[in-house]
């Protein structure tokens, strides 16, 4: 069984291009897969392998400037859901594009799993999913907004649109593992928002804390990497993911006329050519190839 970590802090990091080399050497002698990213204003990633090298990574991560402590997320594969290891330097470590979000300086009130479904069923409280429109399609919380953005640095501009029709109104967000809100609620407080929570580790400690008789928790959590989605207890979900545009696609979705593995699902159907769905049956062609061979093909990174 691989065990899969997932973790952030937000801390200034002097010189994040400093301690690159360092993180990625931990990580690849620890035997980790997965994603790192480190930006002055903190670190943020997801890694997986064994549960050794998990210990061992945490232990080095502590040791950067003010991340003693750090808090993780844990749940597991029964393979190895990435495919290689990346330590990438970023201007954020999640990309919301304005300059007045500072978690450090100031963040929303911090929800306990156990305490979010008495925030859910508040009248005077408008829960928002902050996530994207392909996550919030295969789950979310019961009467939670959903904003449709296809990306967060759109939830800024949606704010803006919308915050009339919210009234006065307190705001509650989650998101995937609690990134995104503690983000997003420290630009709204910025805005003027008095009151802005947020749930703390976000819907993966939900699901792992929250007995599932008991869950407000509706459809299965998209997860960045090859697992696509987890539910209850963080078991691996039911959703794939459709390659030609990166969308999570369900047992139902698969069993549509215009699924094609590796060439199209019905959500890009009509937003691919006829020679764009050549080139991806192609792909997928040579992928099948590679695979019987015990090999693995480029084209399937």
């Amino acid at each position: 069984m691989i065990t899969v970590a997932a973790f952030y802090r937000f801390v200034p990091l002097p010189d994040p291009a400093a301690e690159r080399d360092r993180v990625l050497n931990t990580a690849k002698t620890a035997g980790l897969r997965g994603t790192i990213l480190l930006a002055p204003e903190g670190i943020n990633g997801t890694v997986a392998g064994p549960r050794a090298g998990i210990d061992t990574l945490i232990a080095a991560l502590e040791t950067l400037p003010g991340c003693a402590g750090l808090d993780w997320k844990e749940s597991t594969a029964h393979s190895q859901p990435f495919r290689r290891l990346k330590v990438r330097l970023k201007r954020e470590i999640v990309t919301m594009g304005v300059a007045d979000a500072d978690p450090v300086a100031r963040v929303g009130t911090y929800v306990a799993p156990a305490d979010w479904d008495r925030v859910i069923d508040d009248p005077d409280t408008v829960v928002i999913d902050t996530r994207n429109d392909y996550e919030t399609a295969i789950g979310t919380f019961e009467g939670a907004v959903d904003p449709g953005t296809a990306s967060f640095s759109d939830f800024p501009a949606w704010w803006k649109r919308n915050r009339a029709g919210l009234g006065a109104k307190r705001i509650a967000m989650f998101c995937t593992g609690g990134i995104r809100c503690e983000k997003a609620s420290s630009w709204l407080l910025a805005q003027g928002v008095p009151e802005v929570l947020h749930l703390k580790g976000g819907i993966l400690r939900y699901l792992e804390e929250v007995p599932a008789e008991d869950s407000r928790w509706q459809g299965e959590c998209f997860v960045f990497d090859e697992r696509v989605a987890v539910g209850h207890g963080l078991e691996e979900g039911s959703h794939s993911l459709c390659h030609a545009c990166g969308r999570p696609v369900s047992p139902d979705d698969r069993n549509h006329p215009d699924f094609a593995e590796g060439v199209s699902c019905a959500a890009c159907i009509s937003e691919f050519t006829e020679a764009d769905r050549a080139r991806f049956a192609e792909r997928q062609r040579q992928i099948e190839l590679a695979r019987a061979r015990g090999a693995r093909h480029l084209g399937s990174e």
